[in-house]
C-alpha cells in the first residue's frame, strides 16, 4: 500500500510541478476553496483531510508563507481561527486544477475506468473508518 501511494504521489506531484505544488497541498487549497463560503477552521480542515493539527500546521506553513492561505480570526467569534485562500492562492488552485484533472485521466487510462473508479470507493472506504484511526 505504502508503495502504491509512493508511486501515486509521484505521478500526482510531477503533474502538478508546473503550477508550484505538490499533491498535499493541492489537496488543502481544494478543501478550503470547496468552503469558501463557510471557511474552515483549523480542526475542520485537519479532519477534513484526515491529518492531525500538527501535520496540517506543517503543511500549512509554506501555503502560508508564499501567501496562498491566510489564518484569521472568525468576525463571528475572534477565538475561531479560519483558514482561508488569498487572491494568490485561488490563482494557483485554478491553475493547478488542469493539471489535476490530466493526471486523474492519465490514471484512469492506465488503470482502467471501473478499477480506478472501484479502488477509489474502497479508499475513500478506509479513510472514512474510524475504526482505522489508531491503535487501541
Amino acid at each position: 500500500m505504502r508503495m502504491a501511494s509512493r508511486r501515486l504521489s509521484q505521478m500526482y506531484d510531477a503533474a502538478l510541478a508546473p503550477a508550484g505544488l505538490k499533491t498535499t497541498q493541492f489537496g488543502i487549497l481544494s478543501v478550503i476553496g470547496r468552503r469558501a463560503d463557510d471557511p474552515p477552521t483549523m480542526r475542520e480542515l485537519a479532519d477534513a483531510l484526515t491529518m492531525d493539527r500538527s501535520t496540517l500546521g506543517q503543511n500549512l506553513g509554506p501555503l502560508e508563507r508564499d501567501g496562498l492561505v491566510a489564518v484569521q480570526p472568525s468576525a463571528a467569534d475572534r477565538r475561531r481561527k479560519l483558514v482561508v485562500l488569498t487572491d494568490d492562492g485561488r490563482a494557483r488552485y485554478a491553475r493547478a486544477r488542469p493539471l489535476w484533472s490530466r493526471a486523474q485521466e492519465r490514471f484512469e487510462r492506465t488503470m482502467g475506468t471501473a478499477e480506478a473508479a472501484s479502488l477509489r470507493r474502497i479508499l475513500l472506504g478506509i479513510a472514512a473508518n474510524s475504526e482505522l484511526k489508531s491503535a487501541g
